[in-house]
């Protein structure tokens, strides 16, 4: 699967589960502000295919997750979160093409107990 920013100058290339694709709804101050949802992509399924050197980061809270934006249009299509480190956290709404989900939501408001939910 192939996605991106909104300007093109960030791209990526996922290798993504067949659907329905398991997807998180963060209702955290960061997601749910940005419209994030997040399918979860282990490090070695990932490729970043153009744009590093326009991506800019972002750092709140425990510090622990790198929030990635595209330094032209703004668009954070991908991150590393603070709940999976093994793997990146791509924005379904940047994918280039729709595809079925499986949501569940997930209380990043009372991140702690949430992510003991997830083991």
């Amino acid at each position: 699967m192939q996605g991106g920013c909104h300007c093109g100058a960030v791209r990526f290339a996922a290798t993504l589960p067949e659907p329905p694709v398991p997807a998180l709804d963060c209702n955290c101050s960061v997601c749910s502000m940005t419209g994030f949802l997040h399918v979860i992509v282990p490090h070695q399924d990932f490729t970043l295919e153009q744009g590093a050197d326009k991506l800019t980061s972002y750092r709140f809270g425990s510090g622990a997750a790198e929030h990635l934006f595209c330094s032209l249009c703004g668009v954070k299509s991908f991150y590393q979160p603070r709940s999976h480190p093994e793997a990146w956290s791509v924005n379904a709404y940047c994918l280039d093409e729709p595809l079925a989900l499986a949501v569940t939501p997930f209380d990043g408001r009372h991140w702690e107990k949430a992510r003991k939910a997830l083991d």
